[in-house]
């Protein structure tokens, strides 16, 4: 049955609190958007292993992965976005002479080139384990993402200008998630409604940081939290309370959805 309207959330900043979990609150509100047949989708730069307690705690099965890259609906996957491995070849030798780390993502497993100080941190950063080191795992399995372990620097202008054909989103202290040029959240939003069938159903994006503007654009009413960043609230239709004070709850209720 077609849903009567999608809603798309981010989770860091948006629909998780402030120790990255789900909340009890939470979970019920996505429980009843069900049982109001609304659709709820985890739009996120994170893979599917990173997210699958998220996804077992709040209920949601449909989850847009890795910044648009990877889409599945009630668990089944719709799309699949893969970067070819001479790029992947490229960014290897430009991630060395950098001294920085490589990661390697599907919607199955992570891996990456080497553990560093600033590796770990990143990892630690999001509350996920350290991937297992695999430098040849790109030879092994489709990548749809892949991630820059580095601090910010002037070495983030230089992979913009020598890979014109990878998009790279700095969402982080430690780390650059890095994808096709043309996939975004907001990507992954038209993909899916495309797919399914579903670009007469209303359509209300949440968010918080720079990689929800393209999910936000894409949506029919546009969310922002309380904590977002200025481009985001100037975008937004809405702005609701912060993710720690009840925001999506107020802002599912404010748009009859709940």
């Amino acid at each position: 049955m077609k849903p009567q309207a999608i809603t798309f959330f981010d989770l860091d900043g948006t629909l998780l609190n402030e120790h990255s979990q789900i909340t009890p609150a939470i979970a019920e509100a996505m429980a009843q958007l069900k049982r109001n047949n609304v659709l709820p989708v985890i739009a996120t730069g994170r893979t599917n292993p990173e997210i699958e307690e998220i996804s077992q705690q709040s209920g949601i099965s449909s989850l847009i992965t890795m910044n648009g890259q990877y889409i599945q609906v009630e668990g089944a996957e719709v799309y699949s976005d893969i970067i070819t491995t001479p790029v992947i070849e490229r960014m290897l030798a430009a991630t060395k002479a950098n001294g920085h780390q490589l990661g390697f993502y599907n919607h199955r497993k992570i891996r990456v080139t080497g553990h560093t100080e600033n590796l770990i941190a990143a990892y630690e950063f999001i509350h996920s384990p350290v991937p297992i080191i695999d430098e040849d795992f790109y030879l092994k399995e489709p990548i749809n993402m892949l991630l820059v372990l580095s601090e910010k620097g002037p070495e983030d202008e230089k992979y913009l200008r020598d890979f014109p054909e990878l998009r790279f989103f700095r969402n982080g202290p430690h780390s650059i998630d890095t994808i096709a040029h043309d996939g975004s959240k907001g990507h992954g939003v038209k993909k899916l409604l495309e797919v399914m069938g579903y670009e007469d159903v209303p359509t209300y994006g949440f968010g918080d940081g720079p990689n929800d503007l393209d999910l936000l654009n894409a949506c029919d009413v546009k969310i922002a939290m309380g904590n977002a960043q200025p481009q985001l609230k100037a975008l937004a239709d809405f702005v609701t309370k912060e993710n720690t004070q009840g925001g999506i709850i107020h802002a599912l209720q404010e748009f009859k959805l709940l």
